[in-house]
């Protein structure tokens, strides 16, 4: 089982090991020693057929450690339905399907992608999603996060830094949600990563690691990582930690970064 610090470290199988096809990245992060995976969205539509559900389920084996919810047309520029009323039948699919993971593997982590601001965009239908999502995975033992994404790459996105993310949390107000801390998007929006593990330490859900700039290695950019595990040790996190990067080269070819962390 690979390492950083005292976390277990997942694989992010949606930009590592792309060098094979999705349901083989299981099996190649875990011939890489990775003990446990996660993915975004893994299917084309946000209600797939039963059949996409259980290959995904068999491939992914028993520790499926996080996925996201349906996020629209990812590869076309969207990054969430959460917040669009007109796309809440979608959002309400996606939800059977996260459910029906969680239920099956004991996946404990849904990151829900709020969406990008437009005509079709309603804070409050975000937070009545949010609601009824952690409402319906709390039975299960789940929690849904939500992620700031970086600002100038990912459209008219509102949640920038973590206090963004954390007005949305306050007004669900429900116990099974939380922040994720990506050390890329939080750096690039001038987040100071250790100010946020201190003072929103008892919302931090879920981390993913990548560094910045380029969204490459940890060690090709300027963060530091052992202050953020040393940061987020000290502040009592007890979740997983998620290699969610995208490999300057091939995915095993940069796996020695691992090494310095562990």
């Amino acid at each position: 089982m690979m390492r950083a610090g005292r976390y277990e470290l997942v694989a992010n199988v949606s930009l590592l090991f792309t060098e094979v096809p999705l349901l083989d990245r299981f099996v190649a992060a875990r011939d890489a020693g990775f003990g446990a995976v996660e993915c975004w969205w893994p299917f084309p539509s946000a209600a797939p057929p039963q059949a996409e559900i259980d290959a995904l389920l068999a491939g992914a084996g028993g520790d499926l450690a996080g996925m996201n919810f349906y996020a629209g047309d990812m590869a076309g520029g969207e990054r969430g339905v959460l917040s669009h009323p007109g796309r809440t039948d979608e959002f309400a699919s996606s939800l059977d399907v996260v459910a029906q993971v969680a239920e099956r593997t004991g996946c404990a982590v849904f990151n829900a992608l709020y969406g990008q601001d437009g005509p079709d965009f309603s804070p409050a239908t975000a937070v009545t999603n949010l609601r009824t999502a952690a409402d319906r995975l709390l039975p299960l033992g789940a929690t849904v996060v939500l992620e700031p994404l970086t600002d100038g790459e990912n459209g008219a996105y509102p949640l920038r830094t973590a206090a963004d993310a954390i007005r949305v949390l306050d007004e669900a107000g429900r116990p099974n949600t939380g922040l994720l801390l990506d050390t890329y998007h939080l750096t690039n929006n001038g987040d100071d990563l250790l100010a946020v593990i201190r003072d929103h330490a008892d919302r931090i859900r879920h981390v993913q690691l990548a560094d910045a700039p380029g969204r490459h290695e940890p060690g090709t950019g300027r963060i530091d990582f052992r202050a953020v595990l040393r940061a987020l040790e000290t502040a009592g996190y007890d979740g997983r930690v998620a290699a969610e990067y995208r490999p300057a080269g091939t995915t095993t070819a940069g796996l020695g970064w691992i090494a310095g962390l562990a």
